[in-house]
């Protein structure tokens, strides 16, 4: 597995998307996890100057439909995501945050990610739990 070329892949899928639009790279791969990371400014905070909910849980969500994505490996299929739950734990005002999605379950028609959001300090920002449904293109 070429994970430099995967990366570049990723973010060269993400152009003209609500990744682009969040600042999302993907920056590490390996045999069960991708990482993403996301910048902490103004564009993602919320009114109080805080990383807003819904832009981690977007962060969340990309991370882990991509994984999934990339763990079918089958190009008759594709991924959408079914839920999402999510816990903020800390707040963040400014630096980045790192998503790291690891698989907990990987079903035929469905998989299961544990989405863990740290930033650069090692932190725990956000977790999240995220299920995806497998699906045959027609």
């Amino acid at each position: 597995m070429d994970s430099k070329a995967i990366l570049k892949a990723f973010n060269e899928s993400s152009k003209n998307t609500l990744m682009e639009t969040l600042d999302i790279e993907y920056v590490a791969l390996g045999d069960d996890f991708l990482t993403a990371k996301m910048p902490v400014n103004s564009k993602v905070h919320q009114p109080y100057g805080q990383l807003h909910g819904g832009a981690t849980a977007a962060l969340a969500e990309s991370v882990g439909s991509a994984a999934s994505n990339f763990f079918i490996n089958n190009d008759n299929q594709f991924v959408n995501g079914i839920q999402l739950s999510i816990n903020h734990i800390k707040s963040k005002k400014e630096g980045f945050v790192f998503a790291t999605a690891k698989n907990i379950h990987k079903g035929r028609t469905t998989h299961l990610w544990e989405v863990t959001i740290v930033d650069e300090n090692d932190d725990l920002i956000s977790v999240a739990k995220m299920t995806n449904i497998v699906l045959t293109k027609k």
